[in-house]
């Protein structure tokens, strides 16, 4: 990465980035994005042009069910974009459209279907599994499950991500005809 003075190309990377991955983001979702998975950005530039965005009202923050900002770019921001995106270098252009086309189902699924586990009294763990209401991220089904140990709850939440979409069909199906 190279020093920049002017942080405007920052902010523009960051606007297309929201734009072309079409799904709110958590802070540490867009951290990961930009500086660990890519080299798009330093992790302070990130920040600053983050913060900057926000304040100006080119990106806006959204509060979830557990007080968690998802960020997602405004029409404000989607304006200014049009006009100065092709002072973005082409190449990161290209590789931030591939990245989103590649990783956008993905992210997706890891926002709306959650699972966690718990330990409980005994050497037993409860896991929660919930399927989120995509745009409000309240949960539109909630599933606990008692299992006997940790490898199971372990197993259990790793099988949701690929198996929530099913599982729900199934209970809508049978519950709901």
């Amino acid at each position: 990465m190279e020093f920049e003075q002017d942080n405007t190309v920052q902010k523009l990377k960051l606007l297309f980035l929201l734009e072309k991955m079409e799904i709110p983001l958590t802070e540490n979702n867009i951290v990961d994005i930009c500086t660990s998975r890519n080299d798009w950005f330093t992790y302070l530039d990130l920040k600053e042009a983050l913060c900057e965005l926000v304040k100006i009202g080119f990106v806006y923050p959204e509060k979830c069910d557990n007080n968690e900002e998802r960020y997602t770019i405004t029409f404000d921001g989607r304006n200014c974009l049009s006009h100065f995106y092709y002072r973005i270098p082409k190449d990161i252009r290209e590789k931030m459209t591939t990245y989103s086309q590649e990783n956008r189902m993905n992210l997706k699924r890891s926002q709306e279907y959650v699972s966690e586990y718990s330990k409980n009294g005994d050497t037993t763990y409860t896991v929660t599994l919930k399927i989120k209401e995509p745009e409000l991220g309240t949960p539109l089904l909630e599933i606990k499950l008692k299992t006997p140990n940790r490898a199971s709850a372990i197993e259990t939440t790793k099988k949701w991500t690929d198996k929530a979409p099913q599982i729900y069909e199934n209970i809508y199906d049978n519950l709901l005809d």
